[in-house]
């Protein structure tokens, strides 16, 4: 993977929240890296369970990590895969940028318009009280949304998330803030989403 110069760090002024956006992180050939994700990763179709109901989640997922590393979520409980060298090489990237140090990722494959997430926080309890999410978008561009979790005054800010892009969340971004990739009316290509995470205490469980 070819890496570049150190990009351009944005630091987005958005209320209870410490968002910092890379539009260009340096990873490499993002299509190349879009093309080698959907081809070799061994992608899961889950179902979510929220307020007692159980239905499919609209995307694709796998989930990466550290040995014994698992992640538990809205009733689904993910056990981590062996990291591939790809994601590894990206995670070096996202942690040299980002300053923090991450033992798990996410993988969201969003094949087409159709597919989404809901509004939610990445608030679960082995993520600890002040997380760091890091999240590297490729592919099909996505308005990512943050909604305020309390204040009616603030206003949702929509973010559009461009292939090659590095979002972190950190402080109490994840306490004070929901987000979501929402539906489209008109066609779009594929996406994929990493969003890079530390467990601090793989025994604790989110829905404990």
């Amino acid at each position: 993977m070819d890496l570049f110069e150190k990009p351009k760090e944005e630091c987005l002024q958005v209320p209870d929240a410490e968002l910092l956006l890379w539009r260009h992180a340096g990873l490499g050939d993002d299509e190349a890296l879009l093309r080698q994700l959907i081809e070799e990763t061994p992608w899961r179709s889950e179902s979510i369970t929220l307020w007692g109901k159980t239905c499919p989640q609209p995307r694709l997922i796998a989930w990466y990590g550290d040995d014994g590393i698992s992640y538990t979520y809205s009733g689904t409980t993910l056990h981590a895969l062996p990291w591939m060298p790809t994601l590894l090489a990206i995670k070096n990237r996202v942690e040299e940028l980002s300053g923090a140090a991450y033992n798990s990722v996410l993988v969201n494959y969003y094949r087409d318009e159709r597919d989404s997430m809901g509004f939610h926080a990445d608030d679960e309890p082995e993520l600890g009280p002040l997380p760091t999410i890091a999240s590297v978008s490729l592919g099909e561009p996505r308005t990512f949304v943050l909604r305020h979790r309390r204040r009616k005054d603030v206003a949702n800010v929509k973010l559009e998330l461009p292939s090659g892009s590095l979002l972190v969340m950190r402080g109490a971004t994840q306490a004070n803030w929901k987000h979501a990739i929402l539906k489209r009316s008109k066609p779009c290509g594929p996406r994929i989403n990493l969003t890079f995470r530390r467990i601090v205490d793989p025994g604790l469980r989110a829905d404990a």
